[in-house]
Formats: structure tokens, sequence, C-alpha cells
């Protein structure tokens, strides 16, 4: 489970909370929610010919008029697939007010102020604060993510670990709920730039999982005419001796012959092919939570550079 450690959450995170539940089971819970400016959560039923949105709240409908459904919708820059996505899935919303129509009590909602707080606050974050996100949906160069209330970001392929990958997909899946870094904060642009590969540990962390005699599974990552370079986890790989009939993305089983921290080498032999799996791995994290100054993959004293991050406001 994601620990909880941003003010404003990705959407999906309040919905079957105790509290999100109570502030929209009565018109005056929503009331309360409407003056104090409460971010809550239901469920968008449909989008109508109009394109607003529809919201389940305990016995009530709600609506997101069209141009508070999202950041841009109102001038243009974001487009109405935005609006359109979002259907049977949980959207959050601000209450705007409570409306008599046709004898119904209607509460007018609006995610675009939500957005607009959830961003205000976004864009105070400082580099290397950790914070939870969902992946919305893979690209080959990135995954893009929700970073608080729909506000999208993007992690760079190159950014999810330090073992390279073919695609995003490899490494994560739609709806999954991970952490992320920030690396920088653009406030001009009203955007922050994120990383992911230093919260899966150091190479010596990454190391400390296995012992040379051990056989386990990995990925096959880079098939080379000298090796296989298989990957163990997604900070951590090796060079394996050449076998016949290995494809990069194959899952096998290799033997770990060595491990050389002086050097960050490991020495692999490859035993066998194995079944693909269904779905990537969840990442195993070695930090959920905090600041992040200084991150170096290198162990002390290794004779290799490796990868380094520095966090600076």
């Amino acid at each position: 489970m994601v620990k909880l450690t941003s003010r404003f959450l990705p959407e999906g995170r309040l919905l079957t909370t105790g509290t999100n539940q109570a502030a929209c089971a009565t018109p005056a819970a929503l009331a309360q929610a409407m003056e104090t400016g409460t971010v809550l959560e239901g469920v968008a039923l449909l989008c109508d010919e109009n394109h607003d949105l529809l919201v389940k709240l305990g016995s009530l409908t709600g609506r997101i008029p069209r141009e508070e459904t999202a950041l841009g919708i109102a001038d243009g820059s974001t487009r109405d697939i935005a609006i359109l996505s979002r259907v049977g899935k949980p959207v959050c919303f601000t209450v705007e007010a409570l409306e008599e129509r046709e004898g119904a009590l209607t509460p007018i909602l609006s995610r675009r102020r939500a957005q607009a707080l959830a961003l205000e606050d976004i864009l105070s974050w400082t580099s290397g604060q950790v914070i939870p996100a969902t992946v919305t949906h893979l690209e080959p160069f990135g995954a893009f993510v929700d970073i608080g209330c729909g506000v999208p970001s993007m992690i760079g392929v190159e950014r999810l670990s330090i073992s390279r990958i073919a695609h995003p997909r490899d490494r994560l899946r739609v709806g999954q709920e991970i952490y992320a870094a920030v690396l920088a904060v653009d406030r001009a642009a009203g955007r922050v730039v994120l990383t992911h590969r230093e919260l899966l540990g150091t190479w010596a962390e990454n190391a400390a999982l296995f012992r040379p005699g051990m056989t386990v599974p990995g990925y096959a990552r880079g098939v080379k005419d000298y090796g296989t370079f298989v990957e163990l986890t997604p900070n951590l790989s090796g060079l394996a001796e050449c076998k016949d009939g290995i494809r990069e993305g194959d899952r096998v089983s290799v033997y770990i012959k060595s491990i050389l921290p002086e050097r960050m080498k490991l020495k692999l032999l490859v035993i066998d092919t194995l079944p693909p799996a269904d779905v990537p791995e969840p990442p195993r994290y070695f930090v959920t939570e905090g600041v992040l100054d200084r991150w170096r993959y290198a162990p002390p004293g290794c004779q290799k550079p490796g990868g380094e991050t520095v966090f600076s406001s």
C-alpha cells in the first residue's frame, strides 16, 4: 500500500475513505464541504451530450459542467478526451452550489477548481520530495502519472530504473500506485519533472538481496555477442555467458557465480528460459517518504563511477 504523503492525492485515493463517504452522504454534509472548499471524490456515471460529467454522490447525482471538468478545457488547451476518459472512474471536485432542478437537489461541482488547488500545492514542492503517484497511461518515451487531483506529470523511460527497458510497460501498468521523486519544479510552466529510479535502491542495496550460489529469475535486457545482460531487479543487472535462443525481454533463471562490489559486477549463468509474467512485478522501494538530497548508485570505493543525482531547488 502506497503511503499518502501529499495533501492533494491522485484520483481514486479518497473515494472509499470514511471521511469522503460521509461528506458525500447528505445535503448537509455537502453544504459543509462547499463552505470549507473541501476536495471530495465520486465516480463519474456518464458524460452527457454537452460534455458535462454526472457524478454519483450517495443518493444524489452531481453535475460537473464541461468548463469545470478539467484545467484547460475552457481555453481549449486540454482536449475533451480528458472528460470522456473519466467515465466510470473516480473524479475529484469541490462543491460549488446546491441547486433545485425539477424537484431534485443537484450538487454543482468543479473538478477544475480542485485541480487548481492541487496545482498550487504541487508548485510549492521541493526538489527531492518523495510523492505518491498513479500511472494513467504509458507511451514508449515514458509513464504519465497523476500527481494530485488528476494533475498530470511524466516519468521519462530512462528515469524509471537503472536497468534499461524497451517500453515502460516492462516496468509498470496503468492504474498502478507508485512513488516518484521531484527532480525539478518549473513554476513558470506550471509543471514538475519526476524521477523514479532513485527510490529503487543503490547497487549495494540491491546486491545485498543476493548471494553467490543462488539461482534466481530475471529478465534478459540486452543480448550481445559477448553475453547477455540479465536484470535481477530494476536497479541491478549482471552479465551472463552466451546461451543460444535467448532473446531480449525473455524471462530466465540465472545462477549467480560471483558478486564483485569493487567493480560493480555480477557474473551470471543462464540456466533456462521461464514463462513470461502476466504483469510486471511491483517495484521494491528503498525510499518511500521524505526529501532526497543526493543519490549515488555506485558503492563507496567502486572503480566505476555509476549514476548520481543531485537534487536542488
